[in-house]
């Protein structure tokens, strides 16, 4: 998406990095860049209005409920493999294997 006009900060890095901002995830000098491209550019605006109002619905629809352990660990592991650069298993390998059902 670009609005056509010449930012300094072009549309699609400003897309491409809207949930860093979001959730201040990037350094304060980019956070600066970022507003300022807000000021100037109103579709890029619009679209950090509209993911912004999502993360605030699903934080409160969605925000109180407890993750189990054990999910936790799961995922903070995928997320240290692909990190890492490992390859990622398609199965989870900690999982049993499925018990076949008696006829």
């Amino acid at each position: 998406m670009s609005c056509g006009e010449p930012h300094e900060t072009d549309c699609s890095e400003i897309l491409d990095h809207l949930y860093e901002f979001l959730d201040r995830e990037m350094p304060d000098s980019d956070c600066v860049k970022f507003e300022s491209h807000f000021e100037e550019c109103s579709p890029c605006l619009e679209k950090y209005g509209l993911e912004q109002a999502v993360k605030k619905l699903v934080k409160r629809c969605c925000g109180h409920d407890d993750v189990p352990g054990d999910l936790r660990a799961k995922v903070m592991g995928r997320i240290d493999l692909i990190r890492s650069g490992q390859a990622v298993p398609d199965q989870d390998v900690t999982a049993s294997p499925a018990t076949p059902q008696e006829s």
